[in-house]
């Protein structure tokens, strides 16, 4: 008889579930999560701070400047740069404060414009260079800035009193439309360099005296009055009734500058944007427009450029 698969007499043993690692298997193999972004690394910070030094030491790109409100007429100015700090503070600009950043390159600059400040009695701030970069409004600064408080507008009519209590014959110089600050600075810089006795802007949609036109002009703006209109054309007017001659310059104009006869009176040269040149409303004030002669390959001068070109021609007929 067949033994009919039975090889005991005991009964066979039903197979259970192996045993497992109770997960522990899949959880090693899950890793330690997503790789963290390189800002929450130990080393992003200094590797970030080392980039934007070598930045700035070689003039690199300027960084966008933050979205900000509209800054208060009142409000302090700053200027940033070692060269032009140091050429502020020389100049006797008016100033409230020095930034210097931690750890900065103590080079002789730096060393010159703390040394000045300190003899004019200028507070000394340290600060980090995430600081100056809000200060300063992502522009580059090289690790010092200068704050200067708001500048205290002169009333047109004192640019002529300048020029009487000077006994000289008076020149002003007037802007229209110039909104850069950068073209204010450098024509605030011939201004000063051919005898200007003051300066006369808008106060609307003109540019103003800020931290950069007091960069671009190196400080020649501690010697130059700057009076401010609310209407340029009125301002214009009334110095016509006072006995000045407005002179216009514009690439459109009829006449060379040169060819003016009235270089040696008292004068108030008008200049317009390197765009759009003079207003129809200034245009229609002045008793003379006048041109820079030009190559025809050139269509135009920069706004400070050409005022420097006028503002030469002017000096040289008086020294006749």
């Amino acid at each position: 008889m067949a033994a009919g698969g039975r090889a005991s007499g005991r009964p066979a043993k039903k197979k259970g579930p192996a045993k497992g690692a109770g997960g522990q298997g899949r959880r090693s193999l899950e890793g330690r999560g997503a790789t963290p972004p390189a800002e929450m690394r130990h080393w992003y910070k200094d590797k970030a701070r080392g980039e934007r030094v070598a930045r700035e030491e070689r003039g690199g790109e300027r960084r966008p400047a933050p979205s900000r409100q509209r800054r208060s007429e009142d409000a302090p100015e700053y200027i940033g740069g070692r060269n032009p700090v140091l050429e502020a503070l020389q100049a006797g600009v008016p100033s409230n404060a020095l930034y210097v950043a931690q750890r900065v390159d103590n080079d002789d600059r730096v060393r010159d414009s703390i040394r000045v400040a300190t003899e004019r009695g200028i507070a000394l701030l340290e600060v980090s260079r995430d600081k100056l970069d809000r200060l300063t409004e992502g522009a580059v600064h090289q690790g010092i800035a200068l704050q200067i408080p708001a500048y205290d507008y002169a009333h047109p009519s004192e640019l002529v009193e300048l020029a009487e209590d000077a006994a000289e014959v008076p020149l002003i110089v007037a802007l229209d439309s110039v909104t850069d600050p950068r073209n204010l600075g450098a024509i605030a810089r011939s201004a000063t360099a051919f005898g200007a006795h003051g300066m006369l802007i808008p106060s609307r949609r003109s540019a103003g005296v800020t931290g950069g036109a007091w960069k671009t002009s190196a400080g020649t703006l501690a010697n130059l009055r700057v009076a401010r209109a609310s209407n340029l054309t009125a301002a214009l007017r009334e110095y016509r009734e006072a006995g000045l001659f407005v002179i216009g310059l514009d690439g459109a104009g009829e006449t060379d500058i040169g060819d003016v006869d009235l270089l040696t009176e008292p004068l108030v040269v008008v200049v317009g944007s390197e765009g759009k040149g003079l207003s129809r409303l200034v245009r229609e004030h002045c008793d003379v427009v006048t041109r820079i002669p030009m190559q025809a390959a050139a269509e135009s001068l920069n706004a400070g450029v050409a005022a420097g070109v006028a503002l030469y021609e002017v000096a040289r007929h008086r020294r006749l």
